[in-house]
């Protein structure tokens, strides 16, 4: 009996561990994730749905294609309540991903022009802690200005 008592005690113990590691793993990975407002996918040329967002937020993008040259995506903002062309946000002509965060809330719009490509483009909202995280990448050859004093 007493050896029976044993092996409960210890596959307790084990399920305690599984869940409460299961809840900090559901609780870590939702904890610091950015809001998804909007995901557009597509393969031509559109204008999207009206989004809205609050300062900062994310556009993340991906584009591939069957072809590694041939692809292209432009995507501009645009203002939702006036159609008032804010500016190109992404340009380029190779498959791959990325991010550009912005630090300005209201309604949008985004124009869409793909050539042999299949785009994604999802709008997140961040808090202003995650936008941190975000940091623009160095160009190369190009160095950071000094600072002086």
């Amino acid at each position: 009996m007493r050896g029976s008592h044993t092996g409960d005690t210890e596959v307790r113990k084990t399920l305690k561990y599984l869940f409460g590691s299961a809840a900090l793993l559901t609780m870590l990975s939702t904890a610091g994730a950015a809001d998804r407002v909007r995901e557009f996918k597509g393969t031509g040329n559109t204008t999207t749905a009206i989004f809205r967002v609050e300062s900062p937020w994310l556009l993340d993008w991906r584009l591939d294609g069957d072809f590694d040259e041939l692809v292209a995506l432009d995507v501009t903002l645009v203002e939702a309540n006036t159609g008032r062309h804010i500016g190109r946000v992404l340009h380029t002509k190779r498959k791959g991903n990325g991010a550009k965060l912005f630090k300005s809330g209201g309604r949008y719009q985004l124009r869409i022009s793909s050539s042999l490509a299949r785009w994604t483009i999802r709008i997140d909202q961040l808090t202003p802690e995650e936008a941190e995280s975000y940091t623009p990448r160095q160009k190369p050859g190009i160095r950071p200005p000094l600072n002086r004093t």
